[in-house]
């Protein structure tokens, strides 16, 4: 004992030096290696970065084949709980859609990528082949094709009724919305048919304002019961300007059948300008078969030009107007949901569609 004592007080220093550096070791192996361990559990969980911002998926490093220790890491995915349907995916059966205020015929005919006309087909009952006729709160039918949805009768057959409305009978067969067997396609009284391509003749609300030209009373393409005088002389007219000043837009309704002029926004108290000159042939107040306040210009070239659901009527019968003359101020009267221009130009009579000659 004593010896060790005495060897312990000799080599004190040593012996301390030593044990200290054993354990600084053993701490810094342990250190090491507990550092290592954190560090891969770190890069094992942590999402790898992306090489652009908005790249659809993260980009992951592909395991090496033949590595002794292969480690898949998940894709992280955004979970997605609604189906996206395509746009362009084919519908087959009618929707109901409710109008509401601001809307127009034209406007939801091409929300649901259908003719105007379509719509007019389909819902007689409610619309009466008039487009002004639409109002908030209405529901409409939506055909899912163009075309017409037909009620069938007990002695109806199909070529018999695609005859009628001027289609192929292929096409009625082979509707999938139909689901008519083919081989033998019996069609029960009373079934609701959809035709596509089919069409029927519309009214022409047009017809009930006669085309008045100058020393002729009431020459035009139909009957009406609004006064009128007979008005010789006055300017004729040459080319055809914008009657309204401002963004030429079109408030609602375009050229179409069932809608034989376009429909110019003007909110309520705009000035309405003659688009040429000529001589007025109408200027009546009143509902007017829907077209309201309206007023009808004469261009002494075969031409006349018709300006409806004025405000206000600033001009009289047989006076003669220069290109740009305050005729009216626009408005909401008759058959109109909200103030715009209803606008016409018309040619021996007939119709023609604005776009084609104002400048």
């Amino acid at each position: 004992m004593n010896k060790i004592k005495t060897f312990f007080g000799n080599n004190k220093f040593n012996i301390i030096s030593w044990l200290v550096t054993f354990i600084v070791a053993i701490g810094l192996v342990f250190g090491a290696f507990s550092w290592k361990r954190s560090t891969s559990t770190v890069q094992a969980l942590a999402p790898q970065p992306t090489t652009a911002p908005d790249a659809a998926q993260p980009n992951v490093a592909m395991p090496t084949l033949g590595a002794p220790e292969t480690v898949f890491q998940s894709i992280a995915r955004n979970i997605q709980l609604k189906t996206n349907i395509p746009a362009d995916r084919p519908r087959y059966d009618p929707v109901y859609y409710r109008v509401e205020r601001g809307d127009a015929l034209f406007s939801i005919a091409k929300q649901f990528n259908i003719k105007p006309e379509t719509i007019l087909y389909s819902n007689k009952d409610t619309l009466d082949d008039n487009p002004h006729n639409l109002s908030p709160g209405m529901q409409l039918v939506i055909p899912p094709v163009d075309g017409l949805y037909y009620r069938w009768q007990s002695k109806d057959t199909v070529d018999q009724v695609a005859k009628e409305f001027k289609t192929n009978a292929d096409d009625i067969l082979y509707f999938p919305g139909n689901k008519l067997d083919v081989t033998d396609p019996k069609i029960a009284s009373g079934t609701l048919v959809m035709i596509p391509g089919g069409r029927r003749e519309l009214i022409d609300w047009a017809s009930f304002i006669p085309t008045i030209s100058r020393g002729k009373t009431g020459a035009g393409t139909g009957t009406s019961n609004i006064g009128s005088q007979s008005c010789n002389g006055g300017p004729i007219g040459s080319g055809f300007i914008w009657p309204t000043d401002g963004p030429h837009t079109i408030s609602g309704n375009d050229y179409g059948p069932g809608h034989l002029g376009i429909d110019i926004s003007a909110p309520e108290g705009t000035p309405i300008l003659a688009a040429s000159a000529g001589v007025v042939v109408i200027a009546q107040g009143g509902y007017n078969y829907g077209y309201g306040n309206f007023v009808e210009i004469d261009h002494g070239n075969g031409y006349a030009t018709i300006y409806a659901h004025l405000s206000q009527i600033n001009v009289s019968v047989c006076q003669g107007v220069g290109a740009g003359q305050l005729v009216g101020l626009a408005g909401s009267t008759g058959n109109s949901t909200g103030s715009h221009l209803h606008f016409e130009i018309r040619n021996g009579g007939a119709n023609i569609n604005p776009w084609e000659l104002l400048q």
